[in-house]
């Protein structure tokens, strides 16, 4: 119940949460009993609601509370029960030294174990129910473990290793669940399509869509799953055919290959950085015709991915946004009365503003990921004081720190998704 209630409301305080577990734990205890009035349930569910309603209701607090509270009977525990807080963008969620743990634990073992809960949970609420439920459960036998043993650090170094494995899976799966959730099953093809023609610009299109397409499939089956191995199952599959298919024509692909542990090579292959981009003659634009007859969003999407295998280093939040507008143009033009003129124009004004925004946003990257931080913001300075000699030393150290900082954030693979797209 506290999992369930902190990926719901991600926002909220500890003390929040807790006052609502408390009281739907209570409801349980009370209704589940056997002997309990068949009213029960109704009846306390519905006391609930009404505090819910309170002007100093001690639960988690939402801006579409007022509007359910509105409603009467069914309707409003209904609408109260579908509130939910956006995910959060960035997980919070940070794992204290050894020794942090077992004072906090032996302190309150009860205490620590559920605000550990709660942060886990609200950090990393896109992830499938029932991995944060397997990782929370070998985290906590972990620290009640090793915090008794006459040789902690050595537990915690042996336990650790042994959950690698789930631990690295709840994070990755929260990353492409939350990509999964903000984009959609098209877009996440698309990303995850660009993903792998940037680590690997020599593959073609046809080698690399149909595991773009396989791997939006599992996060489409897997994400809202209670299934216990979902996740892990369908991924070691996809792992599989993306090695069988690409291992014997790319080394790095073959190294993250050659493990036993499916899971591992998947996370190896998902942190690949982008190879050098390759000098290919121009992309061919795709005709009026294509663009608005049945295939429409494979030409453009193709169109795409061959302008990334040119330039591997653009981050997804860029590319979300070329995917997004050529949607968009698509949508305005294929339905308006003169199609050719209306997508003339749009290609006009793209031709123009396409190549400086690609040439920006890659070399922007490029050197985030070549060079070292401080190197980066001391390039990034240089670059700066050309383009703007006028600028004042105060201006020019918050553009470095604000450009370093959505480097930082969105240049890597499996960046957040709409916090990136919002700062782009």
């Amino acid at each position: 119940t506290i999992i369930a209630n902190s990926r719901k409301f991600s926002n909220a305080t500890f003390e929040e949460i807790n006052h609502l577990v408390c009281e739907i734990v209570s409801l349980a205890e009370t209704c589940c009993a056997e002997g309990a009035d068949p009213s029960c349930y109704d009846a306390g569910s519905s006391a609930l609601s009404a505090k819910s309603c309170g002007r100093d209701s001690p639960f988690p607090a939402h801006p579409g509370t007022a509007g359910c509270c509105a409603q009467e009977g069914l309707e409003q525990k209904l609408c109260l029960a579908a509130l939910r807080h956006p995910p959060q963008q960035l997980p919070r969620y940070l794992q204290p030294s050894n020794e942090e743990l077992c004072q906090a634990f032996k302190k309150d073992p009860k205490d620590f174990a559920d605000r550990f809960l709660h942060e886990y949970a609200s950090s990393y609420g896109q992830a499938p129910l029932p991995m944060l439920l397997g990782s929370t459960r070998t985290f906590l036998s972990m620290v009640s473990t090793c915090c008794i043993s006459p040789a902690p650090n050595a537990c915690f170094l042996k336990e650790e290793l042994e959950r690698k494995t789930l631990s690295l899976l709840t994070v990755m799966s929260n990353q492409v669940c939350s990509r999964f959730m903000a984009y959609g099953k098209d877009k996440v093809t698309f990303s995850y399509l660009t993903s792998l023609a940037q680590k690997m610009p020599g593959a073609s299109f046809e080698d690399l869509f149909p595991l773009a397409e396989d791997a939006a499939e599992v996060f489409s089956q897997c994400c809202d799953s209670v299934t216990e191995d979902c996740m892990q199952k369908k991924l070691s599959e996809h792992t599989a055919k993306a090695c069988g298919a690409l291992s014997a024509r790319d080394k790095r692909f073959a190294y993250c290959c050659k493990g036993k542990n499916l899971m591992q090579n998947y996370f190896c292959i998902l942190v690949l950085p982008p190879a050098p981009a390759l000098k290919l003659p121009e992309v061919q634009k795709p005709t009026n015709e294509q663009v608005c007859g049945e295939e429409g969003t494979r030409h453009t999407t193709r169109y795409l991915f061959e302008l990334v295998r040119r330039h591997t280093s653009i981050p997804d939040a860029f590319l979300g946004k070329l995917y997004d507008t050529s949607e968009k143009i698509r949508g305005e033009c294929c339905s308006a009365e003169d199609a050719s003129a209306c997508l003339g124009s749009k290609r006009q004004r793209m031709g123009e503003e396409l190549p400086p925004f690609l040439e920006k946003a890659n070399q922007l990257c490029r050197q985030y990921t070549e060079l070292n931080f401080l190197d980066f913001k001391k390039r990034l300075r240089e670059s700066l004081m050309q383009t703007m000699p006028e600028a004042s030393p105060e201006l020019l150290g918050r553009l470095v720190e604000q450009r370093a900082n959505f480097a930082s954030t969105c240049c890597p693979p499996n960046s957040p998704p709409l916090y990136c797209a919002s700062k782009v």
